[in-house]
């Protein structure tokens, strides 16, 4: 009986040994494969200029999340400086790559790259409408191989150059420009017309194909031409902004822009979207396509927080005081 047993004891020993070394053997697998697992590697497709910022945010928020940049994914970061007919090219050498996913940075850019591809998802992040653009089938259902987040930037042109005539009670006529070859920038110049009208501010367009044509028209832009330049949405114009922001300051011109640290540049007053926190949502959704999920079901996100930037050093460069009916509304100022 005894001997019977000693031979059971020494039978369970020898399976719980056998299991423990089954353990240990899935446990150091699991480890080695995770170790040799290659990092993602998503494709970022942007025209230059502020709009580096949104990848400070993309890359802050997924660190935030655990992905570290460089480590866990890999960013190809493509800056097509303003070059649209490259978009395409770009687009496509990405997804022969084989990258994971893409990022797209403005309506522009988002376009051309869908249709470019082929297969590969797309986060976007864009100023306009994803649905009515035709990137997606419905906000609430995408529907296909595009989702991310959209700021309805050029609904608020009409509200830009209202802020503008709050602060400059004497203005007359603002000057703009735009690719009419793009239809958001068309779109957006139209409402800008429309709001002008209701403002008794002649709006002088200044219609540019490329970031050549644009830097020549700004160059020859005579202070008599206009009391002050107003952004319409135009991604190209946007890569611009440095230059635009300096040659006006020079030119004694104030200047509105979308993007609110723009003001940190130089910009008398700018009223949207950060672009840094339009790159931190676009983690969020690089991580859920990462983790699994489909595009086809991750609902679009709009920005419901829009801030109005300004700067008084310019202002007073300019000889403008800001009222403070403004100032109280203004989330970022700077001295």
């Amino acid at each position: 009986m005894p001997a019977a047993r000693e031979q059971r004891s020494a039978h369970m020993q020898k399976k719980i040994s056998v299991s423990l070394c089954v353990v240990i053997a899935l446990i150091a697998a699991a480890t080695v494969q995770a170790q040799e697992r290659k990092p993602y590697r998503i494709g970022v497709i942007h025209e230059g200029g502020p709009y580096s910022r949104a990848i400070d945010g993309l890359k802050d928020a997924l660190r935030s999340a655990g992905l570290e940049p460089g480590k866990d994914v890999i960013l190809e970061v493509r800056d097509t400086q303003g070059n649209r007919v490259s978009i395409g090219d770009v687009a496509r050498s990405l997804e022969e790559s084989k990258v994971n996913l893409l990022c797209t940075i403005s309506t522009t850019v988002t376009l051309a790259a869908k249709a470019a591809t082929k297969q590969v998802p797309i986060v976007f992040a864009i100023g306009t409408d994803a649905a009515a653009q035709g990137l997606v089938e419905s906000l609430a259902k995408p529907g296909g191989r595009l989702t991310g987040v959209q700021r309805l930037s050029s609904d608020f042109t009409g509200k830009r150059l209202e802020i503008l005539k709050e602060m400059l009670p004497a203005l007359r006529r603002v000057v703009t420009f735009y690719d009419p070859g793009d239809n958001v920038a068309r779109q957006a110049a139209k409402l800008a017309q429309e709001a002008s009208r209701k403002l008794k501010i002649e709006l002088k367009e200044e219609p540019v194909s490329s970031v050549a044509e644009l830097r020549q028209a700004i160059n020859r832009l005579d202070r008599k031409d206009a009391d002050a330049f107003v952004y319409v949405s135009d991604a190209m114009v946007t890569t611009q902004s440095r230059f635009i922001i300096d040659t006006a300051k020079v030119k004694k011109l104030p200047t509105m822009f979308s993007e609110p640290e723009l003001v940190t540049q130089g910009a008398l007053a700018a009223y949207g979207v950060s672009l840094y926190d339009e790159g931190r949502l676009l983690a969020k959704y690089v991580q859920r396509l990462l983790s699994g999920n489909n595009p086809k079901d991750l609902p679009i996100e709009s920005f419901s927080k829009y801030e109005l930037g300004i700067n008084l050093g310019t202002a007073r460069e300019l000889g403008i005081t800001i009222p403070q009916a403004v100032l109280f509304r203004a989330d970022k100022v700077v001295e």
